[in-house]
């Protein structure tokens, strides 16, 4: 990879993303080949905000690798609550850890903590930001299911406030991929993503409706209504509960359509979807094993260079 961190999606170029995906693979083929390669290191979680994919995955990634973890634990039993900045916090831990994953909930933080640390840091998202962790594992799982380039892929739910869909459309305009956007008007991309997006010559189409696009998708990936992202409750009851799917749905949909979600799920797919053919969100949710060793491996190597 070209830098010490992985901040932004927008940092990756495809060289990058197949680079990750490729030792993934690896990983996923021969586990065992991999399982002393960080002995002795040791990866710092600061987690801000609530985790449980991220945070275990990223702690059983390290451990598969041979390293170890320490973990910052919750915020409330932190000297965050004694007023101590991020700032201090990251280079505290850089003192006991070989990197550091970090989830923060202010847009931002992860690159302003970077500025204050000599040991590769992870953007394990921010706010409504990013989390390109989350990408490259979304990557991976569209990469098996459904390829690449020559895509077609709706995102649909909450696009304004959710940081991985930012991260996905970003790293997509890599490759060849047709991107539909559907949502509720008040929910649409930010007009900072959707600029970015142009100008990176992606092919973009903002929908409100799913059946528009659905028989022409590959790939739908399905987020959640974000409640805690709300700043008023009403205009959350507005929104909630507006795009769901479930196997009447899916009547129009081709039969090889990949259906993805980051999780958690709320309401959003009906668990008569968990056992088709279509559903691929726990095998997403997997794929964070993999991805994450493979990504600590090259950063981690990196730095021994």
């Amino acid at each position: 990879m070209r830098q010490d961190h992985l901040i932004s999606a927008s940092h990756l170029s495809r060289e990058d993303i197949e680079a990750v995906l490729d030792r993934a693979a690896d990983i996923d083929a021969d586990p065992a080949a991999f399982r002393q390669r960080h002995a002795g290191k040791v990866l710092g979680l600061c987690f801000f905000e609530p985790s449980t994919r991220t945070r275990m995955s990223f702690d059983s990634a390290m451990k598969r690798l041979g390293g170890q973890t320490v973990d910052m634990g919750p915020v409330e039993s932190s000297s965050v609550k004694k007023g101590e900045t991020l700032a201090d916090t990251v280079r505290v831990v850089e003192g006991y850890a070989d990197a550091l994953v970090l989830r923060h909930p202010s847009e931002g933080a992860a690159t302003m903590a970077s500025e204050f640390v000599d040991v590769p840091l992870v953007n394990a998202g921010d706010g409504a930001g990013q989390h390109p962790s989350q990408t490259l594992l979304d990557l991976y799982t569209i990469r098996e299911n459904a390829g690449l380039d020559d895509l077609t892929i709706g995102i649909m739910g909450d696009l304004k406030y959710g940081r991985t869909v930012h991260s996905l459309a970003e790293a997509l305009t890599n490759f060849d991929a047709s991107q539909h956007f559907i949502s509720p008007e008040s929910l649409r991309l930010p007009r900072n993503v959707r600029y970015d997006l142009h100008a990176s010559g992606a092919q973009v189409r903002e929908h409100t409706e799913l059946d528009e696009v659905l028989p022409e998708l590959d790939v739908l990936y399905v987020t959640r209504i974000q409640r805690e992202r709300f700043p008023d409750e009403n205009e959350y009851r507005k929104v909630a509960g507006q795009y769901q799917i479930d196997s009447e749905t899916l009547e129009a949909a081709s039969d090889d359509l990949t259906i993805m979600h980051p999780l958690p799920r709320v309401d959003e797919i009906s668990p008569d979807i968990d056992d088709t053919d279509h559903a691929t969100y726990f095998e997403q949710a997997h794929n964070g094993i993999p991805v994450r060793m493979a990504l600590l491996d090259i950063l981690l190597s990196q730095d021994d260079d």
